[in-house]
Order: structure tokens, then sequence, then C-alpha cells
């Protein structure tokens, strides 16, 4: 027969392990998609949260009263932020260069729902989000990032998590460098050429002025922003790839700033 019988303390560790997990969860990337049904996400917390409630080292939990439990609650549920964030702010790296390119191809005024950042956003922006996490996916980085949220119970153990505020801007600031460094390198092309066709079609106005350079420019710059955009798709697997290293290197981190 089987013996289900446990210690208070062991549900108060398991709650504390659930916590961070659901947390996480809830923010990472591809699971914090709109279209991720919620029965999915707490599916996936809790068979996480039980494996990991089994090799997670025990640590005792000292506290007086429901605001001293309460406190410790909110700790691991922004470390567990914190890790998810890190991993999410990689994957708008796109978004951002879609939005670029789509600004250069006249396209910026067509938008729609982006269930990754759950706001709207321009076509070659969602374009580049599915495309990238799709490859994101297949090389393993829901692998990676459940390793990555079990490897931070032997770095922050359960109620150790210790906010470094200077440490943590610095690396909020040192993301956002590369941010715009990262974003212009996925949409170069299309910046290229359209710069390239600014200036074809300046020395078009001032050759034949009798041409609404306006209107043919207009068509011009969607057709050749598309063909390149098609064309460009080859060198999305380089992009994802820096993404995905940039996702390591920013969870490290941030992981540092609460050690």
């Amino acid at each position: 027969m089987l013996d289900y019988s446990f210690a208070y303390a062991d549900l108060e560790f398991f709650l504390l392990v659930l916590v961070r997990v659901s947390c996480f969860v809830f923010i990472a990337p591809f699971f914090s998609m709109s279209n991720t049904p919620r029965n999915v996400r707490i599916g996936v917390s809790l068979c996480l949260a039980v494996l990991l409630y089994q090799v997670v080292p025990r640590r005792d939990i000292s506290y007086d009263t429901l605001l001293g439990y309460s406190i410790i609650v909110m700790k691991e549920a922004v470390t567990g932020f914190m890790i998810g964030f890190a991993a999410n702010l990689c994957s708008t790296v796109v978004t951002f260069a879609g939005q670029i390119a789509d600004m250069e191809m006249g396209l910026s005024m067509a938008s729609m729902l982006d269930p990754a950042t759950k706001q709207n956003s321009t076509i070659t922006g969602v374009y580049y989000n599915y495309m990238v996490l799709l490859m994101l996916m297949v090389s393993g980085m829901h692998k990676y990032l459940f390793q990555a949220l079990a490897e931070t119970y032997l770095l922050i153990p359960v109620n150790g998590i210790v906010i470094e505020g200077d440490s943590l801007i610095a690396a909020i600031i040192g993301f956002m460098s590369d941010y715009i460094i990262i974003g212009f390198r996925i949409c170069l092309p299309i910046f290229a050429v359209m710069i390239i066709l600014n200036a074809v079609l300046g020395v078009l106005a001032k050759v034949s002025p009798q041409l609404n350079m306006f209107a043919v420019g207009i068509q011009m710059k969607v057709l050749v922003g598309i063909s390149i955009l098609f064309l460009s798709t080859a060198m999305l697997p380089g992009a994802a790839d820096f993404i995905y290293s940039q996702m390591k290197s920013t969870i490290v981190t941030f992981v540092e700033t609460m050690m």
C-alpha cells in the first residue's frame, strides 16, 4: 500500500519550488506566448516542480509569522521572474529588427498581434519572431532553459536571493547596448538595400522630374524589400545562433546579480 504522508515542512519547501518554477514558465520564451494554453503552462510547472523537488538541495527555512513566509514566497517569485525575463529579453530583439525593416519598406502601418510579446507588432517582426523562435526550439532552447532553471538552485538556494542593484543595472544597460546592435545586424540587408534604393530614386527624380517618384518609390520599396527579406532568410540561422548565445550570457549575468 502506498504511503502518501508527508511533513508540513516538505509541503512548504515544495510550494517554494513551485513558485519559482511557475513564475519562470509564465514569462520564459515560447511558454509565455498567448496561444499557449494556461493548462499546459500549469501542467509543465507542476511536473517540473515535482522533478526538481526530488533533487534540489534542502535547507532549513526559518520564519516566525505568515508575513515572513510571504516574504520568502516573494523572493522565489522574483528569482523565477528575473531568470525568465533575462531569456525573454533576447527574444524581443527580432521584433525590434522587424520594426526597423518595415519602417524602411513602408509597411510600418500594417501591424498584427504578436503572440510572443502580446503587443501589436509589424509583419516582418512577427515573421522574424516565429522563424527565430522555431530555430531556437529546434536547437534545444527549451532544454537549456529547464537546465538553467535547475542549476540556479545550486547557485541561488531557496530563500537565498541577494539582489545587487548596481550589478543588475549595469547588466541591463550592457544588454540594451547589445540589443540595438543585434537588431541592426538582423535587418542590415534590408536597411542597406533601402538606402541604395533611396539614392537611386533621388537621382531619377533629378534626371526625370516629370516622373512621380513618390508613387513609384512606394511600390519599389515594398517589392524590393520583400525580395530581400526572402533572400536573407538563409541568414536567420546565424542570427538565431547569435541570439541563443546572447540569451545564455544574459541569464548567467542576471543570476550572478542575485547570488
